[in-house]
């Protein structure tokens, strides 16, 4: 993109091939997740920690196979099929460094671990930082995003209440099937109130969207409970009073802490790889893209049109 703004600012251009260099290789890819920091930097909101100047290329990761390395890159990597956190992936050939590299478990597409790298690394990291134990409840905003899909999964396979908060009746239908036991749409109202009649206040809050609606699930945490916001979908992060938290006693975690998640990345990675590989975690592919509509990819994301990841495919 030449410019900071709308969806339509996203358009194809032809550029030259990537060659590998010391330490890299070259990927073919066959998907890339869309990102709502992708939105972000779009839009041109990220600041300048992103170091991102124009023109700029967006994505940051691909999957795909190796079709070049470098001059000092075991040439076993050329043919093998991998998925790597990247700079600059919506594109047909992106070049990787090569200790970011994972191989792609057999019987795994492309979408699916694309989907795993950023969206199920980050879940595994913000819920182990929650110690959910056995029966406690654990309410999910949004349910049905990236993370929020894995976040649902992984509530239940640790034993906890889980409780879904999701946009409509189709998106209710997936976290469901994703087990959870509770489902509340939070376009309406009352949304807090149902979790409150039904459940009453909860262990662990789950926060990805931020806002006035992570406010609200802020305020249904149970005294000596924890909340995570760990997204910002709505706008602006949830920032809790400090004072009300420790006059509950409630453990906040903010987006401030996600630096923290850089240590261990790529283990976490690998273990969601391994999960999803086996059929334990399920990895929900929502809509695929073509390379070319990228633009219709970042307004449905926009919209909340997408259960899942968005994915594009070149």
């Amino acid at each position: 993109m030449a410019e900071f703004g709308g969806p339509e600012v996203l358009e194809p251009v032809e550029v030259p091939d990537p060659v590998a260099g010391p330490g890299e290789v070259v990927v073919a890819v066959e998907a890339t997740g869309v990102l709502t920091l992708d939105t972000t930097i779009r839009r041109g909101g990220a600041g300048p920690r992103f170091g991102v100047s124009l023109p700029y290329v967006p994505g940051r990761g691909a999957a795909g196979r190796v079709i070049a390395v470098g001059p000092d890159v075991d040439p076993s990597w050329r043919g093998r099929r991998v998925v790597a956190d990247c700079e600059g992936s919506y594109a047909e050939q992106v070049l990787v460094q090569v200790s970011a590299l994972h191989p792609v478990p057999d019987g795994l597409g492309a979408a699916e671990a694309m989907t795993v790298l950023h969206d199920g690394g980050t879940a595994l990291a913000v819920f182990g930082e929650l110690g959910v134990r056995p029966g406690e409840s654990v309410l999910v905003l949004p349910a049905t995003g990236g993370a929020g899909t894995f976040l649902v999964q992984l509530a239940r396979t640790a034993g906890a209440r889980v409780i879904g908060a999701a946009r409509g009746q189709e998106k209710g239908e997936l976290v469901r099937s994703l087990g959870a036991d509770l489902v509340v749409d939070y376009a309406d109202a009352g949304w807090a109130d149902a979790i409150r009649r039904r459940v009453g206040q909860v262990d662990v809050v789950v926060d990805g969207v931020g806002g006035a609606l992570g406010q609200e699930a802020f305020g249904l945490v149970a005294e000596g409970g924890r909340f995570s916001g760990y997204g910002a979908a709505g706008g602006a992060p949830t920032s809790p009073d400090p004072a009300e938290a420790h006059s509950r006693g409630v453990a906040v975690r903010g987006m401030d802490q996600l630096a923290s998640f850089a240590a261990g990345r790529r283990s976490r990675q690998e273990r969601m790889l391994a999960e999803v590989a086996s059929g334990r975690i399920r990895a929900v592919v929502g809509r695929t893209f073509p390379l070319s509509k990228a633009a219709d990819a970042h307004a449905a994301l926009e919209n909340r049109e997408i259960q899942g990841k968005a994915i594009l495919t070149p």
